[in-house]
């Protein structure tokens, strides 16, 4: 199984990137995509997940609260592409920004879907800068 995130780059405050997962060895729809980012020096933070099978219809997306209305992930039809876009982006949301994905379907119960304990594979990372 490999994650391999693209999409990075610089962009001015207020605007618009759209950070892509592709996956070798699973689909997102039996193995839901998560998407986390990490600022040097500090602890990963999650930043978006899916509960149930990413394009199911038990699927429920979660955000932080500090992307919740600018953040919204997708997917393509085959179910190996994801896709994170990120409107409106602050420099505080510079960052390394990391996709993974579980190793299981639905997730359902627990206080934090988005919690890393849950996922199993994880991409190597892409680079969001956001200058003011």
């Amino acid at each position: 199984v490999q994650l391999q995130a693209s999409g990075g780059g610089l962009v001015q405050a207020g605007g618009s990137l759209t950070l892509s997962c592709t996956a070798s060895g699973i689909t997102f729809d039996e193995n839901p995509v998560a998407w986390f980012r990490r600022v040097p020096g500090k602890e990963r933070e999650e930043v978006s997940c899916f509960s149930g099978r990413d394009g199911g219809t038990g699927a429920r997306a979660h955000y932080s609260n500090s992307v919740k209305g600018r953040f919204a992930m997708s997917s393509d039809s085959t179910m190996k592409i994801a896709y994170l876009e990120m409107k409106n982006l602050q420099p505080s949301d510079t960052a390394v920004y990391y996709c993974a994905a579980r190793s299981f379907p639905q997730l359902e119960g627990v206080n934090n879907p988005c919690s890393d304990f849950f996922y199993t594979y994880w991409g190597q990372g892409t680079q969001v800068t956001v200058s003011s």
